[in-house]
C-alpha cells in the first residue's frame, strides 16, 4: 500500500515509525514481551514495557535479565540509556503510538481458552487510548479473538477501527532456546483488520526486525496459521510417540527407525518421541481450535487424539520405569530414583507445562524416593509445593535405583552418567553417542 491510500491519521503515524519517534508501548514482559521489548529498543525506539508483576518490572529497571533469549548486557545498556522502562502503572498507555499486547492465554481447568488476561490488557489500553494509535495482539489464541474480543472493547472507547484507531494481529514466534531463530530474525506474519491497519503494523515490525514480514488479509488468517503452526508440531510429534509405543513392544530401536526414514531426501520430515510434551504452545494452542470448532459443529478428531497420545507419554514412562525396576526384583515404591532435567525442553529454565512434573507427580504417588538434578532449574512448583533441584554428582548416581533422563541438556556430562549409573533409562536419546552401562533402556 502506498503512503497516498492512507487517511492522516495512519500516515502520521506510518511517519512516526518510519523516521523512529513513535514510543512502542509492549504489555507482557514475559518471554515473548521482554525480548520484543529490547529488539525494539535496539531499533532504535523508546519503549515502555507494562506488567502486573512488580517484582518483574523491577528487575527490568535495574536491568536485570530473567528471560534466557535476552541478552544480558544488552537489556542493561537501553535501560541505562533510558530507551526501555517498565511500569505497573497503565495510564502511561498514553505516552505510546503503538502497542504490543503478549500475555498468556492459558487453558482454564477444562482444557477451554482462557482469554482474561487478554481482555483485562484491552481493558486497561481501552482506558487511557487516543487516537491514531496501533494495537497489535501477539498472543496466540482462536481465530477471532482479534475481531470478537480486542476491537469492541478498543471501538467502545468511540474511535473506528481503520480510522483512528489501528488494530492487528502478529503472532509471536519465539522458540526458548533456539540458537538459530530468534525474535529479531524469525520471521513475522501480520494480519490487520483494515489495509490501513496491516500497513503500519507492517511498517512497526520491518523497522524492528531482521525477519521478512508476510501480510495477511485479516487477523482470522493470522491466528489460524499460529494454530496450524503448532497443531502440525503437536501431530507429528504424537505420530513419533506413538509409534515409540509399538516399537518398544516390537523390541524395535524406534530412533534408528526414524534416522533410517530421514535419509529420504523428500517426503518426509523426522519429529522424535519423548516423555511427553512441554511450553505454552504446543501442548496448549491445538486446542483453542477444537473449542472453537465446536461453534460450527466440528470436531477436530485428529488434533484432539494427538493431544491424547502425547498426554498420555508421562503414564507410558512411569509404565516404563516399573518394567526396568521389575528386572532388578524392585518396586517403583522405595525406590531411589534420580531425574535428570525438568525443564520442557533442552538448554532452557523454562518449565511451563513441562512433561516432567506429572512424572515427578506420579513418582510421588508410587512412593518413589526421586530427586531431580537440572543445571537450568534452580526450583520448580510442583502440586503447590516448590522442589528444589540439587548438583549432579557420582555420588548421586551411583546410589540410585534408577537415572531417569528426561531433559537432554547440553551440559550434562553424559559420559560420567553413562559410567556412574547403575540403571540408566534415556527418554531422549541423549545417550546415542556414548559408551552405555550395562543396564541401559531407552523410550
Amino acid at each position: 500500500m502506498v503512503n497516498a491510500q492512507l487517511n492522516t491519521q495512519a500516515q502520521e503515524l506510518l511517519s512516526k515509525i518510519e523516521n523512529k519517534t513513535a514510543t512502542i508501548g509492549v504489555v507482557g514482559l514475559g518471554y515473548v514481551g521482554l525480548p520484543l521489548a529490547v529488539e525494539k529498543a535496539k531499533a532504535g525506539y523508546n519503549v515502555i514495557g507494562f506488567d502486573v508483576q512488580e517484582k518483574r518490572v523491577g528487575q527490568v529497571n535495574e536491568g536485570i535479565n530473567y528471560i534466557g533469549d535476552v541478552v544480558d548486557e544488552e537489556l542493561a545498556e537501553y535501560v541505562e540509556k533510558k530507551q526501555l522502562i517498565a511500569t505497573t502503572d497503565y495510564s502511561r498507555i498514553a505516552d505510546v503510538d503503538a502497542v504490543a499486547i503478549c500475555v498468556p492465554t492459558p487453558l482454564d481447568i477444562y482444557r477451554q481458552p482462557d482469554t482474561s488476561y487478554v481482555e483485562s490488557s484491552s481493558q486497561e489500553i481501552a482506558k487511557h487510548l487516543h487516537s491514531g494509535m496501533l494495537v497489535v495482539l501477539e498472543s496466540t489464541t482462536y481465530p477471532g479473538t482479534t475481531l470478537e474480543i480486542l476491537k469492541p472493547i478498543l471501538e467502545a472507547t468511540g474511535r473506528v477501527c481503520g480510522e483512528d484507531l489501528f488494530i492487528a494481529y502478529s503472532p509471536e514466534r519465539v522458540d526458548p532456546g533456539n540458537k538459530i531463530y530468534n525474535t529479531k530474525n524469525t520471521p513475522k506474519v501480520v494480519g490487520g483488520i483494515t489495509p490501513s491497519c496491516t500497513a503500519v503494523a507492517s511498517a512497526m515490525y520491518r523497522n524492528v526486525l531482521e525477519g521478512e514480514v508476510h501480510e495477511v488479509s485479516s487477523p482470522s488468517v493470522a491466528e489460524m496459521e499460529k494454530i496450524l503452526e503448532n497443531t502440525f508440531r503437536n501431530i507429528n510429534i504424537a505420530l513419533a510417540n506413538e509409534m515409540a509405543i509399538l516399537c518398544n513392544k516390537m523390541d524395535i530401536d524406534v530412533w534408528e527407525v526414524i534416522d533410517a526414514a530421514a535419509t529420504k531426501p523428500y517426503g518426509f520430515m523426522p519429529f522424535y518421541p519423548g516423555p511427553g510434551l512441554g511450553g505454552h504452545c504446543i501442548p496448549i494452542d491445538p486446542f483453542y481450535l477444537t473449542w472453537k470448532a465446536r461453534e460450527f459443529d466440528y470436531h477436530t478428531r485428529l488434533i484432539e487424539t494427538a493431544g491424547e497420545i502425547n498426554n498420555s507419554m508421562p503414564d507410558f514412562v512411569i509404565d516404563r520405569c516399573m518394567q526396568i525396576l521389575n528386572k532388578d526384583k524392585k518396586a517403583l515404591n522405595g525406590a531411589r530414583v534420580v531425574v535428570l532435567g525438568v525443564a520442557y525442553k533442552k538448554d532452557i529454565e523454562d518449565v511451563r507445562e513441562s512433561p516432567v512434573l506429572p512424572i515427578l507427580n506420579q513418582l510421588e504417588e508410587a512412593g518413589a524416593d526421586w530427586i531431580v538434578a537440572d543445571p537450568h532449574v534452580k526450583s520448580f512448583k510442583l502440586s503447590e509445593t516448590v522442589s528444589e533441584t540439587v548438583a549432579l554428582d557420582v555420588e548421586l548416581l551411583e546410589n540410585a535405583d534408577l537415572v531417569l533422563l528426561a531433559t537432554d541438556h547440553s551440559s550434562f556430562d553424559y559420559e560420567m552418567i553413562a559410567t556412574h549409573s547403575p540403571v540408566l533409562f534415556d527418554t531422549r536419546n541423549a545417550f546415542k553417542n556414548v559408551t552405555k552401562p550395562e543396564k541401559y533402556y531407552k523410550l
